[in-house]
Order: C-alpha cells, then structure tokens, then sequence
C-alpha cells in the first residue's frame, strides 16, 4: 500500500495537529456530480453501480479528482448488509429502496442469513481494494456501514417511512424480537467494518440515520447500546496505524454525551447542533465532524465562504475537528459551490492551526 501524503483527516479524527481544517463532504460521491451520471448511465442501475466494483471505485475516486478533498469515501449502500442476509434489495425510482422480504417475527429473524463479508459483500471489499490502489496514498479512504438501529429500522419496514411505525411498535410490543434482530446486525455490522479494514479503509463510519426518532429510553437500548457494541469490536489498528471511527447520529444533538462515551473517535453533528456548544460539551473526549447545512450550498460562493468562517470561528483554535454538511450533500447542488467551500475552509482554518 502506497505511503498516505495527505493524513490531514486521521490526524484530526485523533486530535492531533494539522496545518488546517480537513473537509471532506457526506455523500460526495454521488448525484450532484455530471461524471458520477455518466458513470450510473454505464452501470445500467444504481444496485448494477454498486455491485460492480470497477465503476463504484471511479465513482469513489471522482470527488477527490475534481475538489480538492482530505479523504475519499467508498461509493455504496448502507442496506448492503441486510441485502446480504437475505432480504432482497431493489429500488423503485422516485421511491427508494425496498426488500422483497420484511423481518416482522421472530421466524423472519431466525430466518436471516449470517453473511460472511468476503462471500457476500465481496464488491464492497473489492471497491475498497481498487480504491486504494487508485488514490495511491494521496488522501486516506474511508469505509462505513450503517448502525444496528437504523438497519432494523428499514428491515421491519421493508423500506423508508414516514413515522417507521411498525418498527417503534415492536419496540413497545414485542421487544424481544426487536434485540435479537440486532444482536444479529450488531454481529453483521461488526464483522463487515473491520472486513473494509482488512481491505484497506483507513477510517470507519457508523451511520444512525434514524436514532433521533426513538424516544429517550429506547434510544438508550436500541440506538446507543448497539452502537457501543459495535464500535467495541472493531479493529482499531492496521497497517502500523489506528483506524478511527466516527458516529453519526442525525437528530441526536441531547446525546452527545452519551456518544461520546461509546468508544468512538469522533461524533459527526447535524446542522441543527451548535458546534462551540458541542466542543464545550464533550471537550477533548472525541474529536467533532460538521455541521454546515446542505441547504447553504445553494446559496452564492461568498455566502458558502462567510458560512465556513462561522463555523471554523465556533470551532476555534486547535485539531479535532473535520469539516463537512451536517448530512448528506443534495443532488441538485452546483458543483462549483463545492469547489468554493473546500477553498475556503482550506485557506481560513489556517489561522487556527499552529
């Protein structure tokens, strides 16, 4: 493997000094990029581009070709892993996607597959091989799954919802068969993480897309307690270097205390977090990812660089902190306001640095 000559990223996640901010941006790798649909249009579909390493890994590698970014993210799915045991991914356009088959009984959970990562996500592990190769140490790539919760959450469902009513009703009526589905995907998500490592992803990420819906008690046991799990098992050195982990919990800005505490190395913050009031809150235990709004990059070049300047300025002084949205980037952003904000968090985080 190549020697790594832009580690801005993984020196921030541990809280070391860098020479300024790194950003990298969620969901980077995707719609808003014209070469990304080029590359979609070759795929045939969205599962065929995921599911073909060659293509994923040139769409992994388009952002860091086009911006000047601190790390690159491999292109796939978070409901890989529930595809993998059994369930039957696709996507209806304009809906999202869907499984063929649901888990609503404790036969639909003993019913599951245990997928082996190198048999059944072999594309994803092939994607981050390929990537590796392709960046060629220029900046670190990073690998991700999402959590144990917001998995069930879809696999109960049997897609995306509104209310995800059916799977907050196991919650309150049948709890028991709600904790062995995660204690299956705490297992699933735990093993497929540290096979990206085996394969070369330099920094991990636990997405909890759907943790600020629970209320306080249940997000406790379904949310964080999976969470904790999971990060508890993950490898946390390779390649003679550690392999940090960020937590993202969207609409869990009162918990960030308890986050802290799960083991992780950084806390991703939505846009609705105030991020001196983050930094004061859980001080040097973690090192803090965000928060711009996705929606700021509609606005004008010089509003985007008056915007990171606020948030490097609640930031403040010091490493810890990796810029990025406070979700995923929206397909219909202009590329270019990007370019601008990658600029601009580059050139005025430097004043905090040293």
């Amino acid at each position: 493997m190549s020697e790594l000559r832009n580690d801005r990223l993984l020196r921030a996640l541990a809280r070391e000094p860098v020479d300024a901010t790194p950003i990298w941006i969620m969901r980077q790798a995707g719609r808003y990029l014209p070469e990304y649909g080029a590359t979609r249009e070759r795929a045939g579909s969205f599962l065929e581009l995921c599911r073909t390493p060659e293509l994923a890994c040139e769409v992994t590698l388009q952002p860091v070709e086009r911006f000047d970014l601190d790390a690159a993210i491999v292109f796939s799915d978070i409901l890989t892993v529930p595809d993998a045991m059994g369930l039957g991914l696709y996507f209806v356009e304009g809906e999202g996607p869907r499984f063929e088959r649901t888990v609503r009984t404790e036969a639909d959970v003993e019913a599951l597959r245990e997928p082996e990562p190198e048999r059944d996500l072999a594309y994803v592990l092939e994607t981050i091989r390929l990537a590796r190769a392709g960046l060629a140490g220029r900046v670190p790539l990073i690998g991700f799954s999402g959590s144990p919760w917001t998995l069930a959450a879809y696999m109960v469902e049997g897609g995306g919802s509104q209310h995800f009513a059916r799977v907050k009703a196991m919650a309150y009526d049948r709890p028991r068969v709600l904790e062995a589905l995660l204690e299956r995907l705490v297992a699933a998500v735990t093993a497929y993480l540290n096979a990206q490592v085996r394969a070369g992803a330099q920094a991990l990420m636990l997405f909890d897309t759907w943790g600020g819906i629970l209320d306080p008690r249940l997000f406790r046991t379904l949310s964080l307690e999976p969470i904790r799990r999971v990060v508890a098992g993950l490898v946390r050195e390779h390649e003679g270097r550690r392999v940090p982990v960020i937590v993202f919990v969207k609409g869990a800005g009162q918990w960030l205390e308890a986050l802290a505490e799960t083991g992780c190395d950084a806390l991703g913050l939505d846009w609705t977090v105030d991020l001196a009031a983050a930094r004061r809150r859980v001080g040097d235990r973690v090192a803090l990812q965000g928060n711009l709004d996705p929606c700021a990059l509609y606005a004008a070049p010089e509003r985007i660089r008056e915007e990171a300047a606020r948030l490097l300025e609640a930031y403040g002084h010091g490493s810890g902190h990796v810029f990025n949205l406070g979700h995923g980037i929206h397909p219909d952003t202009e590329p270019g306001h990007v370019a601008a904000l990658v600029e601009a968090v580059h050139a005025l985080s430097r004043r905090y640095h040293g």
